[in-house]
């Protein structure tokens, strides 16, 4: 075990060794994991916490430092990572419990192989769904911490780019961090995206990758199937490769909203008119927007676009369930005609959105200098295109 830089906002981090994950699973490491549990290993009493652990534990202390606080925050992508094991790049690249569980349910009843299980995310999803379930994966000590973490699966040590199995679909996942940062270019990936794509071309293939690939280099390797923008808790989580065999038929791009149970595809209707506000403004999930799928949204829901080129969306009536912001005001975007239009409706906190227009939200509210009582939104944009093109605010009333 070693100490590494380059951790969660930028702390120091443990190196696992194999030795270490043995320990932790061991007895001994599980009682001491729960009196480790038990601190606080934070803020002014984690120096005193470490050092009454170093004299409690010896060299062990770092290792259960280390997986009680990857635990504790693991539990915003876990329902139950209590006696989970991570490393701290592992539990960043994980798959939400959420997403995976989705992925799952469009696999059931499938022999799937996890090429890149690592500490077994996506495992635990698909062990009661799956026909048959294997994981592998070139790290020794994920391999370890996956075994403890959904024991029972068959697991083995193997290279992503050499195949192990046949006739199952393939999920891979390739790293897009190295030593906490991320890696943009997909062909840095690890594996490479290019490589596993031309590995398993005539696979049946599941590859996760970052919501905001180049779709157009996709294309430019040859990916012909369909592209899945999966969001959760009202952030995009990742875009999902379908490989043809598994696409459904006539889709080429789908935006899954896990908080909805919502899905979009680009085989439904984009009917969708540009026209001037309505009593609603929307502001479409950025699995929608990151999809490309913003006018087959608005068709399914009865909204217009503002602008052709802008994902902002409009109606008369908010459909159930969306968060709308009720237009109030409409006028031509001023810093200073704003300011006072807000003052005038003794607005004190505002929510700004912004789209198409070069205006930092947090830098403006602070210019605003706004002293009212009342908590509005306003929704920043430009209309039109080349010389034509103004910008537009809205001040508006959330619908919550």
């Amino acid at each position: 075990m070693v100490l590494q830089r380059h951790g969660h906002r930028g702390q120091a981090v443990v190196a696992f060794t194999v030795a270490d994950v043995g320990y932790l699973r061991s007895p001994e490491g599980r009682l001491a994991l729960a009196a480790t549990a038990e601190l606080t290993l934070a803020g002014a009493a984690l120096v005193g916490d470490i050092a009454s652990l170093r004299t409690r534990f010896g060299e062990r202390a770092a290792v259960l430092v280390e997986t009680v606080q990857l635990r504790r925050r693991a539990a915003a992508k876990f329902d139950d990572p209590a006696h989970w094991l991570f490393t701290d790049e592992a539990l960043q690249q994980a798959t939400a419990a959420p997403v995976a569980a989705h992925r799952a349910r469009r696999l059931a009843g499938s022999r799937v192989h996890d090429a890149t299980c690592s500490i077994g995310s996506e495992l635990v999803a698909l062990q009661h769904s799956a026909a048959e379930l294997v994981g592998s994966d070139l790290d020794p000590v994920r391999l370890a911490m996956a075994a403890n973490n959904v024991p029972g699966v068959a697991l083995c040590r193997a290279d992503a780019l050499r195949p192990i199995t046949r006739d199952a679909v393939v999920i891979l996942d390739p790293a897009r961090r190295q030593g906490g940062r991320r890696r943009f270019d997909p062909r840095a990936y690890t594996p490479a995206l290019d490589a596993v794509l031309d590995v398993y071309r005539d696979r049946d293939t599941v590859v996760k990758c970052a919501p905001g690939i180049d779709f157009d280099e996709l294309v430019k390797m040859g990916f012909e199937g369909e592209i899945e923008v999966t969001s959760l808790a009202g952030g995009v989580r990742e875009a999902c490769l379908w490989s043809s065999g598994l696409a459904e038929p006539g889709v080429r791009r789908r935006a899954t909203l896990l908080d909805r149970d919502e899905q979009i595809t680009d085989a439904e209707p984009d009917d969708c008119p540009v026209a001037a506000a309505g009593r609603w403004i929307i502001d479409p999930d950025g699995a929608v927007v990151r999809a490309g799928l913003v006018r087959h949204y608005a068709a399914r829901h009865g909204l217009w676009q503002l602008d052709p080129d802008i994902a902002y969306l409009s109606g008369d009536e908010l459909p159930a369930g969306l968060r709308g912001f009720e237009v109030l005001e409409q006028l031509g975007y001023h810093e200073r005609r704003l300011r006072e239009v807000l003052a005038a409706r003794s607005v004190g906190a505002v929510e700004i959105l912004v789209r198409g227009v070069n205006v930092d939200p947090d830098a403006l509210r602070r210019r605003l200098r706004l002293r009212g009582s009342e908590q509005l939104s306003v929704v920043i944009t430009r209309l039109g295109s080349g010389a034509a093109s103004t910008a537009t605010a809205f001040v508006c009333r959330p619908s919550r």
